[in-house]
């Protein structure tokens, strides 16, 4: 039997999270709003969002104007949040949208749409759109295991947890209330039934829960051993010429950081290369000098980049790359990983940037 919805959306509009892409108590939800924090959000903290998504609606304050930008700088504006098949998919996503005249209300229209799985589907449909739904996030799947004390462990115990939280909105307060209690069940996860300590005593499904009544709480979900991350070895060129600019590539447009900017180098493999052989990929021949490693873990592997450091009298025309001023290489889409090269190749440069 499911907790008393009732209980939690009272809890709720006691203790709701103020979050700036959540509408007021008197206000409906904004679909584009809903929609770009829901991807921001994908493997991604609240903290870490915030000032992406203020900077993202003050550059593009509707889905029009998302649609109409050049992929370069959504990209360039998403650089540093990671997992940058989002940034391609969300602006591939506005575009069919705002060819539409706005976003599908269904489960099943949104899910047809670029970026978007069955979680942002479920998400966008309850809190946008009031559709009876449960999405399923990692708060929400920490809350369900915890509640029906589901003990197998993770990612096996995914469709009974999924099953289990289809059955959370039952009540006729939850079915009133779908964009409420969605968010509510995301609250619940983000600050009382948090991964480590949960606080049951102030819980609002406290006589609910059966992994608080048989003192599994704190161990549930349980999760399979993990699997150590491969690592992977490249070298890293921070080139510049006699005025300072530096030579910057693009990724492929398939593969990990795909169509990003990027410092030219080789491509990574399981072995460390020497400087003879990383040499053959430099775009110049130059001399260069080792400045440092820098290590960067993605979903599947450990990165670990050789930087090396060069100047050369000029660039040429080489079609791979192009020149960008100092001032402006900040605002080029360096993801994370070529940012922390170019901190370890100019940091004086990035500390006058970024201030």
């Amino acid at each position: 039997m499911s907790p008393s919805a009732s209980h939690l959306l009272q809890w709720y509009d006691r203790h709701r999270r103020d979050l700036p892409w959540r509408a007021a108590d008197h206000e409906s939800p904004d679909p584009y709003h809903v929609w770009l924090s829901e991807i921001m959000l994908q493997q991604t903290t609240v903290t870490a969002v915030r000032s992406y998504y203020a900077r993202f609606l003050a550059r593009f304050p509707t889905i029009t104007t998302l649609a109409a930008a050049p992929r370069d700088d959504v990209l360039a504006l998403w650089a540093g949040l990671g997992y940058y098949s989002r940034a391609r998919n969300l602006h591939a996503c506005a575009q069919i949208v705002a060819a539409r005249g706005g976003f599908p209300k269904s489960v099943g229209e949104l899910r047809a749409l670029p970026g978007i799985g069955e979680y942002t589907s479920r998400a966008v449909a309850a809190i946008a759109f009031n559709e009876p739904v449960v999405p399923v996030d990692g708060n929400v799947e920490r809350v369900t295991a915890r509640v029906f004390a589901i003990e197998e462990a993770l990612p096996g115990a995914r469709p009974a947890i999924a099953r289990a939280a289809a059955t959370l909105n039952t009540d006729p307060e939850a079915q009133a209330r779908p964009s409420a209690f969605a968010q509510a069940l995301f609250d619940l996860g983000a600050t009382i039934c948090t991964p480590r300590n949960p606080a049951c005593g102030i819980c609002p499904w406290q006589d609910g829960c059966a992994a608080r009544k048989a003192g599994l709480a704190a161990e549930l979900p349980r999760r399979a051993k993990r699997m150590a991350k491969p690592p992977r070895y490249g070298v890293c060129f921070v080139l510049r010429d006699q005025k300072g600019n530096f030579w910057l590539t693009r990724r492929p447009e398939t593969g990990l950081l795909a169509g990003m900017t990027a410092f030219p180098g080789t491509p990574w493999r399981a072995t460390r290369w020497t400087v003879e052989e990383a040499a053959r990929h430099a775009p110049s021949t130059v001399d260069f000098e080792l400045v440092g490693d820098v290590v960067h873990v993605f979903t599947h592997l450990t990165l670990h980049l050789s930087v090396y450091r060069g100047i050369i009298n000029t660039f040429g025309q080489n079609s791979d790359g192009f020149a960008c001023h100092p001032d402006n290489v900040m605002r080029q889409a360096l993801p994370s990983v070529m940012r922390k090269c170019l901190r370890l190749a100019a940091p004086d440069l990035c500390k006058e940037t970024e201030q």
